[in-house]
């Protein structure tokens, strides 16, 4: 691995590039013990105003290893096998890795299964532990807090969280820990979240009113990962280059423990405990890095009800930890006044409140609002040319996904719809602002078609209808319209062509035709 050397100007760039040898392409089996080899590869990392020292990513060489823990965060989901199996087979040394399954699931068929893979990986002599706790307390939050409290933990200097659905590939210690090591004031290294190159769910084959082709044109997967694209290529790109600084996902990150407790551990008084953790830690002076190369394989929600609350809590979420945070972070003497700047402002409100409200209002109320009162007129600047600009530079980060921008420019109407409204709830701390529901992912979807096989319950009609129709958003659809039908008849710049591809996109949405539904045969 190169070392990266750089002076002590804020503006000044460093780049540590990866530089592949035999011997750091050796083949190293899962949990290998001691070898004479290197056992850590580097990343391309790009950090602009880093100060003072540069990062570095050398390779850990002889019996240079370092405690780690795993944490494998699991509630109610049943992909342990592949979950359980990707953490066992990291490339590390068995006794200085300790693989923590912490089990929140009130299924006592899953845990029952979780726990009976636990012990088939501990047969094998891997170092893995099985928790479960006799209250969800605190949910994830205070099921990682309680997991950093084992005795066995005590002498694990690094903590590695990976959520049920996530896979890491052998290597992932060896590419990551290094960065920790040599820089002493990183408190986090996160990957990017990747895209498995084999779809695990399979398409839907069957669909309400029987509008299957329909719904299947309406590609929603590739669509997700185009947000999730830009999130990693350019939000935490950014935060990470520029200011040291960016939210933590929540899993496929490793951080330093001393850096958790320092900024005061987990804590559950928001629904984003990870970006609650890494507010805290950047206040007091600690530093993350995003590899951007360094990429863990996950799932995407598989419904959309369960995106759509997860949409809920990574909205509502962040603008009740604003709510509490935003005076703590103003009167931080720690840092310095432009890092306080970027987080509140730049962070949060831009980020987290204003690009939510702002795509709704405008999009969705303002313009249809000025069809029915002529004497509003938008310029067209403001209605054409400088969303299109926007949206072309949001494509940026995804070069391969630019087909997909003209039906996700009205996807991300639709959704900021529902991300406003758990952002007022989230400032105002109304109902539902801490509520907790655990994301379905691919094994709740293909949970009949596990080796376990577990009975299906029956649906009532009712009870699927209540799953898939969104009665805000085929309200919003009307209303939208009824604007496009005064346009097209009385207007004269030709709105209504968004107008009536909007209520399309709300329709599709309002009906449920959006997300991946598992046959139940």
């Amino acid at each position: 691995m190169a070392e990266v050397s750089g002076g002590a100007s804020y503006r000044r760039r460093f780049r540590a590039t990866r530089r592949t040898s035999g011997a750091n392409r050796a083949s190293l089996g899962a949990n290998q013990g001691p070898v004479d080899s290197p056992i850590a590869e580097g990343c391309c990392v790009h950090l602009l105003g880093y100060v003072d020292n540069g990062v570095r990513g050398e390779a850990l060489h002889g019996n240079r290893h370092y405690s780690c823990e795993a944490v494998l965060e699991k509630a109610g989901e049943e992909v342990y096998k592949i979950s359980i199996g990707a953490a066992c087979n990291l490339a590390w040394p068995s006794d200085r890795l300790v693989i923590q399954v912490l089990d929140d699931s009130t299924d006592l068929l899953v845990k029952d299964m979780v726990e009976r893979e636990c012990i088939r990986w501990a047969s094998k002599g891997i170092n893995i532990r099985y928790q479960i706790r006799q209250s969800r307390g605190g949910y994830k939050a205070g099921a990682l807090k309680e997991g950093l409290t084992h005795d066995y933990v005590k002498d694990c200097e690094y903590v590695v969280i990976f959520d049920a659905d996530f896979r890491p590939e052998p290597d992932f210690l060896r590419r990551a820990v290094p960065f920790l090591i040599h820089n002493t004031d990183i408190a986090l290294v996160q990957a990017r979240w990747s895209r498995p190159q084999t779809p695990l769910v399979e398409p839907q084959t069957h669909c309400l009113l029987s509008l299957t082709q329909f719904r299947n044109s309406v590609n929603a997967t590739d669509n997700l990962w185009m947000s999730l694209d830009y999130h990693f290529t350019v939000e935490q790109e950014v935060g990470s280059a520029t200011h040291a600084f960016f939210g933590f996902n929540g899993t496929g990150g490793i951080w330093r423990i001393a850096a958790i407790n320092d900024a005061g551990g987990w804590k559950d008084r928001t629904t984003v405990e990870d970006m609650d953790l890494a507010v805290r830690a950047g206040l007091k002076g600690w530093k993350f890095l995003y590899l951007g190369d360094l990429q863990v394989k996950s799932e995407l929600p598989s419904t959309f009800k369960a995106f759509r609350f997860q949409q809920h809590r990574w909205s509502c979420g962040p603008a009740n930890l604003f709510r509490k945070m935003v005076m703590e972070i103003a009167m931080n003497k720690k840092v310095t006044l432009y890092k306080k700047f970027y987080v509140i402002y730049s962070f949060f409100i831009v980020r987290k409140l204003v690009a939510h409200m702002f795509t709704f209002f405008f999009y969705c109320v303002v313009l249809p609002l000025a069809i029915l009162v002529p004497e509003v007129e938008v310029p067209k600047w403001g209605s054409i040319y400088l969303p299109c600009i926007i949206t072309a530079l949001n494509s940026v980060g995804t070069p391969r996904s630019w087909y997909l921008l003209f039906y996700w420019v009205l996807f991300e109407n639709v959704m900021s719809f529902h991300r406003t409204k758990a952002t007022f709830i989230g400032l105002l701390e109304a109902k539902r602002v801490n509520e907790w529901v655990v994301t379905e992912k691919l094994g709740d979807a293909l949970k009949n078609k596990s080796d376990n096989k577990v009975p299906a319950k029956k649906r009532s009609i009712s009870k699927i209808l209540g799953d898939r129709i969104q009665v805000h958003e085929l309200g919003f659809a009307m209303f939208l319209f009824i604007c496009g039908c005064y346009d097209f008849l009385y207007g004269k710049n030709k709105y209504f062509v968004y107008l009536f591809l909007q209520v399309i996109t709300f329709t599709i949405t309002g009906l449920g035709y959006v997300g991946t539904i598992v046959p139940s045969s």
